[in-house]
């Protein structure tokens, strides 16, 4: 189902109308000029919302303590993730346990940005392996310059 869309002006001169197109929708795109833009959406189904993604989190998190749902994971995951077949294979089962870890967050924590940089760095890792010319150049040795003590921040 595609989300409306309406401005922040309209949110704010319009509420009446709004609530009414929300009521029907469960979920507006609300633009802004100066700020990021939100989401506007009714009480049960953001509480729909974060239970589907914490069963998701939680359903995830339990195959992986079986090796029948783990192998099963292993073999799904290029179907979700294609970019995964550039990780070796120590690689790949980091990629599963950091992912666990990361779904684990979200079902205990109610944490998701973990779960988006997890997927984020492995991405970057595997488009840096997909391309030798780069793999190369970042895992050879650096040159014997020394430029000096490195400050911590």
């Amino acid at each position: 189902m595609l989300t409306p869309t309406i401005s922040f002006s309209e949110l704010s001169k319009n509420s009446k109308r709004v609530a009414e197109t929300l009521d029907k929708a469960k979920r507006l795109h609300v633009t802004r000029r100066d700020g990021e833009d939100m989401y506007l959406t009714t009480a049960g189904h953001d509480q729909q919302r974060e239970e589907t993604a914490d069963i998701t989190a939680r359903l995830f998190a339990a195959l992986m303590t079986t090796d029948g749902g783990a192998r099963a994971i292993v073999l799904a995951l290029p179907s979700v993730f294609p970019w995964v077949r550039h990780l070796a294979a120590d690689e790949l089962r980091q990629f599963v346990e950091e992912l666990t870890h990361a779904a684990q967050d979200i079902a205990e924590l109610d944490v998701h940005a973990n779960l988006h940089r997890v997927i984020a760095e492995w991405r970057a890792t595997a488009r840096i392996l997909a391309d030798p010319d780069l793999t190369a150049r970042l895992t050879g040795p650096l040159p014997d310059e020394d430029h000096g003590e490195v400050i911590a921040p």
